[in-house]
């Protein structure tokens, strides 16, 4: 950082210029033919990625008709929900749609902005809270184009630019990094996780009406409920809200009943209202967090389970009939205390990998923050 105050002493002494996006850059006018672009460079809406992830493979590619051309360094920005944050700096060609919008330097303004500069100030939350408070419609709200290139950003000059893109970019390839470590840690633990509640006939397997308690959640709805800090439990891992009272406290699985969660298994120590859902215990001869690990992986053969149309359920006396393996508790704990260390690297937001990947981004948006705000000339 010292190296960047010499620069801005140096070459900005009494402050940096402002500039409206419009008088920098422009919206593109290129096409490109349909049967020119691929999955890797077609992008929509739908294959750009929430909360600033850059974008993925498209699952749908236009056949005929004429793409807005998007080249190497083009900012796209999802225009549809802007509170999604949906942005990608192009390091390909390719086509994209009128739902995403291919900001583009103008030629002229090439040697005085840098691509990378600006897709940092585009990806700020300055830009997004900006674009948000300017967007138009209620139920499918939109950015207003106009708006968006009357966004005013600080132009310090180019070798100032470079710093400052230099440092946020190791900032971005340290989560890269982390956020594949992660991935690497989650295949493993999927891979020791499925060897170790993998069994032969060798020892006893016994259904699971036999070795565990299942209870059906209480109907309740939000409108009904005092406010409170109970977890209500509806699908998914996440609470659907919270109330004054539960249902259930201490350690208990529970599988979400229908909907689209339909088969879901979660792990709870801690009071909670279960709605939509069954409770699971276990008795004498099961460890509860071992059948949780057991459940959890056969997640998909739960979700197979469902039943129904519009909206699909599972039911709970065919869950009650999965056999389950009894290896001795013994060997049950020393299964649990595996995976849990797993469990923790790859999942705990309060001590694993993803709390320092949380950490490293908190960082990154603060040093972002502070490294685009300058004192304006004239100011």
């Amino acid at each position: 950082m010292s190296k960047l105050n010499y620069l801005i002493t140096e070459l900005c002494p009494d402050g940096v210029e402002y500039k409206a996006l419009g008088e920098v850059c422009h919206y593109s006018k290129s096409r490109i033919d349909a049967d020119a672009v691929d999955e890797t460079s077609y992008v929509g809406v739908d294959n750009l990625l929430p909360d600033k992830r850059g974008k993925t493979l498209s699952s749908y590619v236009p056949e005929e008709g004429r793409l807005t051309q998007f080249a190497i360094g083009d900012v796209l920005i999802g225009n549809i929900r802007p509170y999604l944050r949906k942005i990608w700096r192009a390091d390909c060609e390719g086509g994209t749609n009128g739902d995403v919008l291919v900001i583009r330097i103008n030629e002229e303004n090439l040697n005085s902005v840098s691509s990378e500069y600006l897709y940092y100030v585009l990806s700020s939350e300055q830009f997004f809270v900006y674009n948000i408070q300017n967007s138009r419609g209620a139920k499918m709200p939109r950015g207003n184009k106009d708006a968006i290139m009357q966004f005013f950003f600080p132009l310090p000059p180019l070798p100032l630019q470079r710093k400052i893109v230099k440092i946020l970019d190791n900032f971005t390839l340290l989560t890269a990094e982390l956020t594949a470590e992660l991935t690497a840690r989650k295949k493993q633990y999927e891979y020791y996780r499925n060897q170790l509640l993998t069994f032969g006939y060798d020892i006893e397997w016994s259904k699971l009406n036999e070795v565990g308690i299942m209870k059906r959640g209480t109907y309740i709805t939000k409108e009904n409920t005092v406010p409170g800090n109970i977890p209500v439990i509806l699908g998914g891992q996440e609470p659907a809200y919270y109330c004054d009272t539960s249902n259930h406290d201490g350690e208990a699985i529970v599988i979400s009943r229908s909907g689209a969660y339909a088969g879901f298994v979660s792990f709870w120590n801690q009071p909670i209202f279960v709605t939509d859902g069954f409770i699971l215990e276990t008795k004498d001869r099961l460890l509860i967090r071992y059948l949780y690990y057991y459940l959890k992986n056969m997640q998909g053969s739960l979700h197979e389970m469902k039943r129904g149309g519009g909206v699909p359920h599972v039911r709970g006396n065919e869950i009650m009939e999965i056999k389950v393996p009894l290896p001795p508790l013994e060997e049950q704990a020393r299964i649990v205390a595996i995976l849990d260390k797993f469990d923790t690297l790859t999942t705990d937001i309060s001590s694993g990998l993803p709390a320092e990947i949380e950490a490293r981004r908190k960082q990154y948006e603060y040093y972002r923050d502070k490294l685009l705000t300058f004192k304006e000339v004239g100011a």
